[in-house]
């Protein structure tokens, strides 16, 4: 690992800051479990420079709170996975993120690893994290080598340009509950909902997320959900051991004797940002989940641009869809 230097921010003013004096060779570390690991393999590109600041956030104490508030549950972003995990009040109404959060990483990893920074998180594509693929969109350079290489763990919907998936666990989650992300920088704060929050290749191919420039995600904000909710989470991995999701979904809907009244479907592994299945959500609305659930999945079918080797994950997330509903009625 080269040399770089690191600095303590005990405020978000503070971060901020610091982020504004260091620009583009500073970089915002808690947990580190993702950029410590690309620095460890010295992952660079004509976009993609090596950091030489690194602006600590463990220590600002609003970053590791969690609270229920008269209209839902606000998580700092420096939060650990294993506490969301473990939090009482994440279970009482919002265990679909705790149970997100569980089956991200390792033990170990969740134990350090933080909200904002699995939230946060860059791409797994072995072309972008592989050394001798310089020439990769997502680092700046004029090729996707997932197109003509192997691509069996890329995106099947809203590639283009770039097929990466989003690897993030509790993103998927959060889209589905209807969270947003507080921001804070130069500018003063603002609030993003997670639907909007994700930047897939279309937008900007060097980017995943809106954050601009000397800006830090502070904390999350879920509202309490609607009363007769549903919800369901399911993980699909290539190893039962640690290891990021071929497929997954999250779901949070709300019924009334069997009949769909409204809520989210959200895939992750599948596509370069949390994927709102709105075309089956449309399919079920107003009507009778069970007897209209095997339609309903197939309007997947329709968004779906599977490349060579991964038109398995179409069906395979047809399936995952019907059996998170399920799931959350039984």
């Amino acid at each position: 690992m080269k040399a770089f230097e690191l600095h303590e921010a005990r405020s978000v003013e503070d971060a901020v800051a610091l982020l504004g004096k260091y620009n583009a060779s500073a970089k915002i570390i808690a947990g580190g479990s993702d950029l410590l690991g690309m620095m460890k393999d010295q992952i660079t590109g004509p976009s993609l420079p090596y950091p030489e600041h690194l602006v600590d956030v463990s220590a600002i104490p609003e970053f590791a709170t969690i609270n229920r508030v008269s209209d839902g549950l606000r998580v700092g972003a420096g939060v650990t996975l294993a506490d969301l995990e473990a939090s009482s009040d994440v279970n009482a109404a919002w265990s679909l993120l705790a149970q997100a959060a569980a089956s991200a990483a390792s033990p170990l990893i969740r134990n350090f690893g933080t909200l904002g920074g699995n939230i946060n998180q860059r791409p797994r594509c072995w072309y972008f994290r592989g050394t001798q693929f310089n020439d990769c969109y997502k680092r700046g350079g004029d090729f996707c080598f997932a197109v003509t290489g192997k691509n069996a763990y890329h995106a099947i919907i809203g590639g283009e340009l770039c097929y990466f998936v989003h690897p993030s666990d509790t993103a998927t989650a959060l889209v589905a509950m209807n969270a947003s992300a507080k921001l804070a920088g130069p500018d003063g704060q603002r609030t993003v909902p997670f639907e909007e929050y994700f930047v897939g290749p279309r937008e900007d191919v060097l980017r995943e997320n809106v954050l601009k420039p000397g800006e830090v995600l502070v904390e999350v904000l879920i509202p309490t959900p609607p009363a007769n909710t549903r919800s369901a989470w399911i993980k699909v991995k290539s190893r039962q051991v640690y290891d990021f999701a071929v497929a997954s979904v999250a779901v949070a809907f709300t019924e009334e004797n069997g009949t769909w009244k409204d809520g989210r479907i959200v895939l992750g592994g599948v596509a370069p940002k949390p994927y709102r299945a709105t075309g089956v959500e449309e399919a079920l609305q107003g009507k009778s989940i069970t007897d209209n659930i095997d339609n309903a999945v197939q309007r997947l079918t329709s968004a779906a641009r599977p490349m060579s080797d991964n038109a398995y994950k179409v069906t395979l997330a047809e399936a995952l869809i019907k059996q998170a509903i399920l799931k959350a009625l039984a």
